[in-house]
């Protein structure tokens, strides 16, 4: 066996959501995808406004010991190393502000969105796990998974 390259994938909030919250429609089914894209080696990144968005959501959503357990979850992933938490640094943000300018024509892009963008560019990240259709309308090559 020899090294496989490192597929990368981001974690964008609507991922979060359909892992974390069995109520949602798709949960069985994304959970049993992330679960075989770890066991084939895939690489999962998400971003601390990503996980801003989540916890917002999970909070509102769950019960607060379901959304304590997510958190806790997260954590674990981070310190195991098959979730790398990137940070939206003074730089990213700049970037981000430029593709809002770039995209006047679709305002209904969050700025978390647009962050994810420039992180997802910048480590060279293709495929996101979301339902957003504005990640395959910038013409940037992402796709959306699964």
């Amino acid at each position: 066996m020899g090294n496989r390259p490192t597929v990368k994938i981001f974690i964008d909030t609507w991922g979060w959501l359909a892992l974390r919250d069995r109520r949602e429609d798709r949960h069985e089914e994304i959970k049993d995808r992330c679960l075989d894209l770890r066991g084939r080696g895939y690489s999962f990144y998400s971003s601390d406004y990503v996980l801003d968005e989540t916890f917002t959501l999970l909070f509102r959503r769950l019960r607060f010991e379901e959304a304590r357990r997510s958190l806790d979850v997260m954590d674990m992933a981070i310190e195991e190393g098959y979730l790398r938490l990137e940070r939206i640094t003074a730089e990213r943000f700049e970037k981000a502000k430029s593709l809002r300018m770039r995209f006047q024509d679709k305002p209904r892009i969050s700025f978390t969105d647009f962050t994810s963008m420039v992180v997802m560019v910048e480590l060279g990240i293709t495929d996101i796990l979301t339902e957003d259709e504005h990640f395959t309308q910038v013409s940037m090559g992402f796709q959306k998974v699964p």
